[in-house]
């Protein structure tokens, strides 16, 4: 429950550290990548977490993954990278939202370059991601001996 406080807090945090006079650098822009996965995939972060304390401190029931193979694969592969682009969306616009806050294109310069790498990473994670619609994974075949 205080996930979105500290989102908040680490969003104002650096626009005040900004609005200071800093030079954007690559821990500012941490803050917005983590704003981002952190709405985009933080429920699901959270659950896992949850599950896992349970069974190392509580006694509770052994977390298992089960693997997915086939069409599920496939699925949940193009999920996880729909949750990318939203984090990519949510994470840029707060970048771009300061870019345009601050107007000084030499201070933001760094906010510009992770836009642009985390563009590259997104691309690379979608070809990733949907080559398994196309090429799905396979059930191992268990040897008889």
């Amino acid at each position: 429950m205080a996930t979105p406080i500290i989102d908040l807090l680490l969003l104002v945090a650096t626009v005040v550290d900004l609005q200071r006079g800093a030079t954007a650098s690559m821990v500012h822009g941490i803050a917005a990548i983590y704003i981002g996965v952190s709405i985009a995939f933080g429920h699901q972060m959270i659950a896992w977490a949850d599950r896992y304390f349970l069974f190392w401190f509580r006694g509770g029931e052994k977390p298992r993954s089960r693997k997915a193979y086939g069409s599920e694969h496939a699925s949940q592969e193009r999920n996880g990278w729909f949750r990318h682009l939203a984090a990519y969306i949510i994470g840029s616009s707060f970048l771009l939202i300061m870019i345009w806050w601050i107007g000084d294109p030499a201070r933001t310069e760094a906010f510009v370059n992770i836009v642009r790498v985390w563009g590259v990473i997104l691309v690379i994670d979608f070809i990733i991601s949907f080559s398994y619609t196309l090429w799905p994974r396979k059930m191992p075949v268990k040897k008889v001996e």
